[in-house]
């Protein structure tokens, strides 16, 4: 919750910094994307958020998410359905995307930070382009979906492309 209260906090002063005005609106929306880790829709916040929050509309929602992930605060993540998924970037991580139903699953790894770093710098280092963010996605089956699949979990796709060929 310390966390939670810090991460808030700090996108708050982001805000500010840009002179950007911290409404109820925009504060709610940003408590419920630190708070939350389920990658939330627009249709999704709205429902969440509307009945505490009674006048708050959908063109809120959209025009506050555009507004954070120009700061860089919020990022946008692909949804199975061709629509946007929004996602709190207070502490660096990635994330793990089922393949069979979507479900989005943050990884926080301790020295994601410096993966990030080389990432950013060989992209520049072999295209000259000036990096201003990354996103990285692991793409899989979650454990729900191996299980209506009946896929033993045991099996690792991914040690088959590191073992040593035979």
């Amino acid at each position: 919750m310390a966390q939670s209260n810090q991460l808030l906090a700090h996108a708050l002063a982001t805000l500010k910094e840009h002179h950007i005005r911290v409404t109820p609106q925009r504060q709610i929306i940003l408590t419920y994307l630190v708070t939350h880790h389920n990658h939330p829709s627009v249709e999704t916040l709205y429902t969440a958020l509307s009945a505490e929050f009674s006048n708050l509309s959908m063109a809120t929602i959209y025009n506050t998410l555009n507004l954070l992930v120009d700061l860089g605060i919020v990022i946008e993540l692909p949804n199975d359905n061709g629509g946007l998924r929004y996602d709190f970037y207070g502490k660096p991580h990635y994330h793990v995307i089922c393949e069979n139903c979507g479900k989005i699953t943050d990884v926080f790894a301790p020295d994601f930070g410096a993966i990030e770093d080389t990432l950013n710098r060989e992209a520049h280092d072999q295209t000259g382009y000036l990096i201003t963010s990354n996103h990285v996605e692991v793409y899989g089956l979650c454990p729900e979906c191996q299980q209506k699949l009946h896929i033993d979990p045991a099996r690792k796709q991914w040690s088959q492309t590191t073992a040593d060929p035979k």
